[in-house]
């Protein structure tokens, strides 16, 4: 299927080439002074002298807010109506967080047998809710949200987000259902060039206005992190919202599959609970201390629940709520997918499983050319991974009115 990539291949790639040059053009120059200029950034100042590259960071400051930052905060007394009554504050209020460590946990005997790498995780897992440093609390005030994308992203994939936004991410309406976008952010991550990072995502969000950014950093053990927060956030500011689509920004999304999806539960009136992906069952903590999933028994000694691929899957409104209550008796567990799988287990549900979901691939074996066949793609709903210049290209293929393909697979 190469030729239908030549036959693209031409400006396919110009989106990304706009956004990537002034990202370059910021860097080289190291002069934005935005923030500082019209009153819409913070100076920040970490105050936490423990972190390391897998543990938190902190800064102080007001929260920008409204579309593109570049507004006053935006208030809705619409979006309080809808929110659950859970005792959840109006607005987020995690404002400054000093947050020390759990010392009682060193004199434990298996804190002492731990692998150094989780110690610092450990010692502030107690630390949940942090200060949101960009926020957007309109996103779901114009009218109810049929469908919300949120994306996980850190900072320097600006190349992936673009791609997202041109592709399966693009706000707009189907058959008068609403789309909407956001991707989730945490902060630089120690030894970067972490000021003027902070300014490039700060200019990228007025341009774009769809970024949520929170007071920790970046890194693997930080996504549950993301999990929690944006639960939380959700509650508060978009609970009116009917479906959420979570997934990574390496993922290629049918959108119109998708909505077909939803459709159908909706339909069968079983979309209630709903939590549907490519599922994981039977699986247990990876115990190779050179694997990026490695747990060691001391943290978690027992078969994991069922779960679900982060690459990408779909719930219902109702059940994030429910996941965002029961998320806070739980301790957070250094991988996000499986720390889901723990919330639905105390919710007494299941992951459902959906073959048009391939969180590893349509085959594992990364140099099949199945990988790239777009008749897959196009009858498909989640596939990862690919790059940004890859997902722009299938998108484009798949979507191309010459496209033939034998058969298409229902789902």
């Amino acid at each position: 299927m190469d030729h239908w990539f030549r036959r693209k291949r031409v400006g396919l790639l110009k989106p990304l080439l706009s956004l990537s040059l002034v990202f370059a053009s910021f860097l080289m120059i190291h002069k934005l002074k935005l923030a500082e200029k019209d009153g819409l950034g913070l100076k920040h100042t970490r105050e936490a002298g423990w972190c390391g590259s897998d543990c938190f960071s902190f800064k102080k400051g007001a929260v920008k807010t409204g579309p593109g930052s570049s507004d006053p905060p935006v208030l809705h007394s619409d979006l309080d109506a809808q929110r659950v009554s859970n005792g959840t504050p109006a607005t987020w209020d995690a404002q400054v967080l000093n947050c020390s460590e759990d010392a009682s946990v060193r004199t434990q005997d298996w804190f002492r047998r731990l692998d150094p790498r989780f110690h610092q995780f450990v010692l502030h897992r107690h630390c949940r809710y942090f200060p949101m440093i960009i926020n957007h609390p309109e996103k779901c005030a114009d009218g109810e949200v049929h469908l919300l994308m949120v994306v996980k992203s850190v900072i320097e994939q600006h190349d992936r987000r673009e791609a997202v936004r041109r592709t399966w991410g693009r706000e707009h309406t189907v058959d008068g259902k609403k789309i909407r976008t956001l991707f989730l952010l945490g902060s630089p991550t120690t030894g970067k060039d972490t000021k003027n990072l902070q300014k490039l995502i700060e200019y990228e969000n007025r341009i774009y206005g769809d970024i949520l950014q929170w007071d920790f950093m970046d890194t693997f053990f930080n996504l549950t992190l993301k999990e929690v927060n944006f639960l939380k956030w959700f509650d508060i500011y978009c609970s009116g919202v009917r479906f959420i689509f979570k997934g990574d920004d390496d993922v290629f999304v049918n959108t119109q599959n998708l909505l077909e999806l939803i459709g159908f539960k909706v339909e069968e009136r079983r979309d209630a609970n709903l939590f549907v992906g490519d599922t994981i069952s039977k699986a247990i903590p990876i115990r190779n201390r050179q694997s990026k999933y490695y747990i060691p028994k001391e943290l978690y000694d027992k078969p994991y629940p069922p779960y679900v691929g982060g690459g990408g899957f779909l719930m219902s409104s109702q059940l994030a709520r429910r996941l965002f209550v029961v998320s806070e008796d739980l301790e957070l567990y250094p991988i996000d997918d499986v720390f889901l799988g723990m919330c639905l287990q105390k919710l007494h549900l299941s992951p459902e499983m959906h073959a048009g979901f391939r969180t590893f691939g349509i085959t594992r074996r990364r140099v099949s050319p199945m990988n790239s066949e777009p008749c897959f793609y196009k009858n498909l709903i989640v596939v990862h991974k690919l790059s940004a210049q890859e997902l722009i290209r299938m998108w484009n293929v798949v979507h191309d009115e010459d496209l033939v393909c034998a058969q298409r697979t229902s789902i």
